[in-house]
């Protein structure tokens, strides 16, 4: 065990050396853990490579290594930033030809960069289902469909096979209007900006000139030109004035292009608004990190879906919705419903304790030649002073540090006795998993109002414009934080018997909201559980849109997160059959059954001969 872990500690010393000179950045900290790989500024993480990784686990850390160093050596975010397009899905194009640029680079040049980078776009498309059922267009983005398109001209290397339905669906209609376009792009390979221009030009022919904006070049030259309109005056300015003049305004042209360049370079490159809540990390100059693809940024095509105003939602504390009486009231009542099945789940509750308290034992190995003295043996010493000393080592227990978000649904056909169930086997587990060591967070989601609320106003004011997107206003509850004590938390649960609260269900966003949460937690392990009792349903946004449009942005939302996501999913289902959406769901036909259906769940996660490393998708 301990030569493994040296192997893997040589591995990443030799690969930070190899990164820092590809880059030519001596400078460079890389750092190896278990949060999503990323690129800030001088900064690598990458993820962490232990004694047990496998063959393709190194190649695909490698194919990570050398992408980022590729694009520290080869890409400019100023040049980047000052093309930048305007619009989402122009720019989401644009970065995607940027990335192909850098990595084909590489991939020319040095055939071992070219096999790792191979190695780690396999397993990216490998773990991820990119096309949709559909075989329409716009329920599908084109960025990584072109990107792809764009890395077989570059170095002919064929799209991976999970992927190549995904082109297909798109390169017909991309090479029928823009095959020249990218071809001319391979010519200005080794030039930034003679590249930025041309993507600008593949941008256009691909019908999305209204997203590129204003000519940055034009905009340079009429900059340029302002000075030279009062030459006349200026000839009747005595020379040292003159001289003195020009050079104030060329100081001040410089300080204003740093000042654009700068505000150019904050905006993020990604085409994702929820990848700033990903990461909680701040920058030291500002700047934003780069990752190489996170989850929902494949939801960027506004077409596919859209919320029509959001600053309507809230995220509130469950004790923010009502006084502290009436807290205590709601609980009262809520134990008093189920005073019969508390017992019951106690006892599932109990098992679960027990089969998690035993993954906990500390373990030894004994009569080692090095570790921790064994202090037992030392009388081995005293009666054959020529004896050796006796060691020992705890051996790994593959319990983890884990956390859990229990994410329920707080929809109106929740009402009765589903939502009291669930209600109570959440506060049990809470309190068994608490003392397990185990963090439980635990959320609820709604609207705030039945058949949409201010958004609805706000878009019946402006006229009703077409294909709105969601018209509702979420409510996100936070019924017991991760780092809060069960006891603390206790009366919030309560909250969930009150009348009034539970409306309408929008689960995507819903999902988004407590997948991000996990995120940025620190434990090695995230689980999200979510019980549901049905499909989400919010009457003001279906009216005005497809009918499956909150099912279909769902369905795109539990695959991100599946595929590319390091959080586990799992997802109950009381009366409604969830097994459709999710890959590891159950589905239970009366609410009473709920308690041994999270148990059971759980369990099976903890189980080892279930506790299998995933292999994420971290490009």
């Amino acid at each position: 065990m301990a030569a493994k872990e040296d192997r893997a500690e040589r591995f990443k010393d030799v690969l930070s050396t190899a990164m820092k000179s590809m880059a030519l950045d001596p400078e460079l900290a890389v750092s190896f853990g278990n949060d999503q790989a990323q690129l800030t500024g001088h900064k690598v993480r990458l993820p962490q490579v232990t004694g047990a990784a496998t063959a393709s686990e190194i190649a695909v850390t490698r194919g990570l290594a050398d992408s980022f160093t590729l694009r520290l050596a080869n890409h400019s975010d100023a040049v980047h930033g000052h093309y930048l397009p305007q619009g989402k899905n122009a720019r989401a194009v644009f970065d995607a030809a940027e990335q192909a640029r850098i990595e084909a680079i590489g991939a020319r040049a040095m055939p071992g960069v070219a096999s790792n980078l191979t190695a780690m776009i396999d397993d990216r498309y490998g773990k991820l289902v990119i096309n949709r059922p559909s075989n329409n267009r716009k329920d599908t983005p084109m960025e990584e469909a072109i990107g792809l398109i764009l890395r077989e001209k570059l170095t002919g290397a064929a799209p991976p096979a999970a992927a190549k339905p995904y082109v297909d669906l798109w390169r017909d209609w991309v090479e029928a209007r823009a095959a020249t376009k990218l071809q001319t792009l391979e010519s200005a390979l080794h030039d930034q900006k003679a590249y930025a221009k041309l993507s600008r030009d593949l941008i256009a022919a691909l019908e999305m000139g209204d997203e590129l904006g204003e000519d940055p070049d034009q905009a340079d030259d009429n900059e340029e030109q302002e000075p030279t309109e009062d030459s006349g005056e200026k000839s009747e300015t005595p020379q040292g004035e003159d001289q003195e003049s020009q050079q104030s305004t060329e100081e001040m042209e410089s300080s204003e292009g740093e000042t654009e360049t700068s505000d150019m370079e904050a905006q993020p490159t990604q085409s994702d608004e929820s990848a700033d809540d990903l990461d909680g990390e701040e920058m030291d100059d500002g700047e934003e990190p780069w990752r190489p693809q996170l989850p929902f940024s494949s939801l960027s095509n506004e077409d596919f879906y859209r919320v029509y105003a959001n600053q309507f939602d809230e995220v509130v504390e469950a004790d923010d919705l009502c006084d502290a009486d009436e807290l205590t009231r709601l609980r009262a009542y809520l134990d008093k419903q189920l005073a019969n099945l508390q017992g019951v789940v106690a006892r599932l509750a109990n098992r679960l304790q027990r089969r998690l308290m035993a993954k906990q034992n500390r373990s030894w190995d004994f009569d080692l030649e090095e570790g921790v003295l064994d202090a037992a043996r030392l009388t081995r010493v005293i009666t054959d002073p020529l004896h050796a000393l006796s060691f020992k080592q705890e051996q790994d227990t593959k319990f983890r540090d884990t956390v859990v978000t229990l994410l329920l649904d707080n929809s109106g056909s929740m009402r009765g006795r589903p939502i009291t169930v669930a209600a109570t086997c959440a506060d049990i587990l809470a309190r068994t998993l608490e003392r397990c060591g185990v963090k439980v967070e635990i959320l609820g989601f709604t609207t705030k109002a039945w058949k949409g609320g201010q958004a609805r106003e706000k878009w019946l004011g402006e006229g009703k414009p077409a294909n709105p997107g969601r018209l509702n206003d979420l409510r996100h509850i936070i019924y017991k934080s991760a780092d809060q004590p069960w006891r603390r938390a206790r009366k919030n649960l309560g909250l969930m018997m009150r009348e009034g609260l539970l409306k309408e269900n929008i689960d995507g966003e819903a999902l988004i909201w407590a997948h991000n949460r996990l995120l940025g937690r620190p434990e090695q392990r995230r689980i999200l559980m979510v019980i549901s009792d049905g499909a989400p349903v919010d009457d003001s946004t279906l009216s005005v849109n497809s009918g499956n449009y909150l099912e279909r942005h769902l369905r795109q939302v539990i695959t991100d997160i599946e595929g590319r996501s390091p959080i586990e999913l799992i997802a109950i289902g009381i009366g409604h059959d969830v097994t459709r959406y999710y890959q590891r769901a159950v589905t239970i036909i009366d609410a009473e059954e709920l308690g041994g259906a999270m148990t059971e769940k759980l369990a099976e996660l903890f189980d080892d001969k279930l506790e299998v490393p995933r292999k994420i998708l971290r490009a």
